[in-house]
């Protein structure tokens, strides 16, 4: 069993930066891939990003590639997800997610545990 707090949401304007964290817990999270994920109002929850277990290889959206980096420290249980030149496309509630398994998968079903969000609202 995992559970996950996401923080470091806010109100941010265009072309600012945000640093989103998830703390995680249970002994095991450093067996866990890790995703973030988020949802616009009258969306569907989209990918955002993801990590192995090692950090060794992450995966990206289109729409966030070269703007955002997901990272993670196993010795705190947390990963964070660090979010460059936002724009008020980015706006959405962001959610951290867990993966039991060692494959990086983009979609919500793929994943075993979520956290509850956190806000992200970015001003023109």
């Amino acid at each position: 069993q995992v559970q996950l707090v996401e923080s470091g949401g806010g109100l941010v304007q265009a072309g600012g930066s945000l640093r989103l964290s998830c703390a995680a817990s249970g002994r095991t999270f450093s067996r866990y891939t890790m995703g973030w994920f988020r949802q616009a109002p009258g969306k569907e929850r989209e990918f955002v990003a993801a990590i192995t277990w090692s950090g060794g290889s992450t995966y990206y959206a289109d729409s966030v590639k070269g703007r955002f980096t997901i990272s993670r420290d196993n010795a705190k249980n947390t990963v964070y997800l660090q979010m460059n030149s936002l724009n008020p496309e980015d706006t959405a509630v962001y959610y951290c997610a867990a993966r039991n398994s060692p494959v990086v998968r983009t979609r919500t079903y793929d994943y075993n545990y979520w956290g509850q969000g956190t806000q992200v609202t970015v001003s023109s």
